[in-house]
């Protein structure tokens, strides 16, 4: 990539940055579905705030500037849920969000309670299907969530092809 990207847990100073970064990032999204009101771009900051407080939440930063992030939490039953893996799109296709995604896994394999990891995309999004079957998640089920989506669940077993990051 030619850059030296860091990634870190994130703190609550980083809430604005990555808001702003999600917003940018789920345009792309937004106009493949032509839904403009996807959660992504309604979240509020006080709501991406109490999110941040309930889970982790990873950041990738290119100097001072958020540019990468991720977040996830488990649940009672032991599933690792991985949510919003954005990328700033001038840094997409330099591996990434790979990176993120196994900075997160290797955090959530810490923890014991957490025996797979599940993630979700829309059925359109050929990127993420495609990053998320070379980390060897599986779809599991299929949500019609409205006229012109289908939101495709992955998952995969804590442990099955997850690796420490090199962050």
């Amino acid at each position: 990539m030619g850059m030296s990207v860091t990634i870190s847990a994130a703190s609550a100073q980083d809430a604005e940055q990555i808001l702003k970064l999600q917003y940018l990032c789920y345009q792309n999204e937004a106009e493949l579905y032509g839904d403009y009101t996807i959660e992504p771009l309604t979240q509020t900051l006080d709501d991406l705030r109490a999110e941040l407080d309930r889970g982790h939440a990873l950041v990738a930063r290119l100097g001072d500037e958020v540019v990468a992030s991720v977040r996830g939490s488990v649940d009672a039953a032991g599933t690792a849920r991985i949510a919003k893996l954005i990328v700033h799109p001038r840094l997409r296709r330099h591996g990434l969000g790979g990176r993120l995604l196994d900075a997160i896994e290797a955090r959530f394999a810490d923890d014991p309670a957490a025996q797979r990891f599940q993630l979700f995309t829309g059925h359109r999004n050929e990127g993420n299907l495609r990053l998320y079957r070379s980390r060897g998640y599986a779809p599991v089920a299929t949500e019609e969530t409205g006229a012109r989506l289908r939101l495709v669940t992955l998952e995969k077993q804590a442990g099955a092809g997850a690796y420490a990051a090199s962050a």
